[in-house]
């Protein structure tokens, strides 16, 4: 009979230690960090898109005539007719306005609208706007500067809008001239502040306004002229930070004693 002394020993069980168990969920964090980065803004654009052609549609596609509707010969509604019957009107609307004709009514339209105190004011507002940014001839908006902004030693991205009106500039200390200039706020570059700078405060810099918004909207990761594997390293880069970040734990200071 076999006592227990005679029994083998037991064979240890691989235990797998706490740190392999820490450094597979870090690396797991990373990855899904880095997924949700790359897919995030390709999700929102694709959201967008879709939002703003189903919002034209909704606005359009009522004046649309049923015999001209899709979904009148289709099972099925087709998404962007409204978006594409839109861009055909637009279109017609500025050929006519090209013409003898069609600056005529537009005249008289303006003249109309001229006559209402409240609607005047807002429509040669939004005119001046519309004008400025889409007419392919002004500047504002197309060149990007530096300014020393919010403190001494710190430099702000800001897009170079144009000289101020005669009353404004008159009312502006010293005899230097001042330059409007718009300041982005990130990560949204549609917000921020506008300001008059004088120009020799403003540093020139060598890029396009969609790379400022760019760089601005990714708070610094992607850098203008990066190709699409520089841009995917910088963004891996930054959730492999924030994992950093999250998982280092703070040791506490043991106390002086005196």
């Amino acid at each position: 009979m076999m006592n227990s002394d005679d029994l083998p020993p037991p064979v240890p069980t691989d235990e797998v230690p706490p740190e392999v168990h820490s450094g597979l969920m870090a690396r797991f964090r990373n990855y899904f960090l880095t997924g949700l980065i790359v897919a995030g803004p390709v999700a929102i654009t694709f959201y967008l898109t879709w939002w703003f052609v189903t919002w034209v549609d909704g606005i359009v596609r009522p004046f649309v005539p049923l015999a001209y509707r899709p979904e009148t010969y289709l099972p099925f509604g087709l998404p962007g007719s409204g978006l594409i019957v839109a861009v055909f009107a637009l279109t017609l609307l500025g050929f006519l306005a090209a013409n003898l004709i069609g600056r005529t009514l537009v005249d008289l339209g303006e003249r109309l609208l001229g006559r209402m105190p409240v609607v005047r004011a807002i429509y040669r507002g939004l005119k001046q706007v519309f004008e400025t940014l889409f007419s392919g001839q002004g500047s504002s908006f197309r060149r990007v500067g530096l300014v020393e902004f919010p403190s001494p030693g710190m430099w702000s991205i800001v897009l170079i809008s144009q000289s101020p009106s005669v009353e404004i500039a008159n009312k502006l200390p010293g005899q230097e001239e001042h330059i409007s200039v718009f300041l982005p706020c990130a990560p949204n570059p549609t917000t921020g502040f506008f300001f008059y700078v004088p120009k020799s405060k403003i540093v020139d810099i060598q890029m396009s306004a969609e790379d400022a918004a760019t760089l601005i909207m990714s708070c610094g990761v992607v850098q203008p002229g990066s190709d699409q594997q520089k841009k995917l390293a910088a963004l891996a880069g930054m959730a492999n930070a924030a994992r950093v970040a999250n998982s280092t734990p703070l040791q506490p200071e043991p106390a002086k004693v005196e």
